[in-house]
């Protein structure tokens, strides 16, 4: 995995890969974790950086786009430091 892959775009680069849609893999996440709350508009924040899957479904997604669980890790991190970056720490966040 390259070191600079935030999460989003490891989810999209391991969704392309696997021929799916967003749609597709909001519904075999669906149907893996037997949580049917998750969308495509979901998929799609996290593919945008919009939003940084939680550890619940950060586990389903490993299995359902065959990631090994510490590249979605190490992507996860570079994702919070980026945004940290960008816009500082949550709690430094203007409301």
């Amino acid at each position: 995995m390259e070191p600079d892959l935030s999460a989003g775009q490891l989810i999209r680069q391991a969704r392309n890969s696997l021929g799916f849609s967003q749609y597709e893999v909001a519904e075999e996440l669906a149907r893996a974790s037997g949580n049917d709350s998750l969308t495509r508009e979901q998929v799609a924040r996290w593919e945008r950086g919009k939003r940084i899957p939680g550890p619940y479904w950060r586990g389903w997604i490993c299995a359902v786009l065959h990631l090994p669980v510490e590249d979605l890790e190490i992507a996860v991190r570079f994702a919070r430091d980026a945004r940290w970056r960008a816009f500082g720490p949550p709690g430094d966040r203007a409301a």
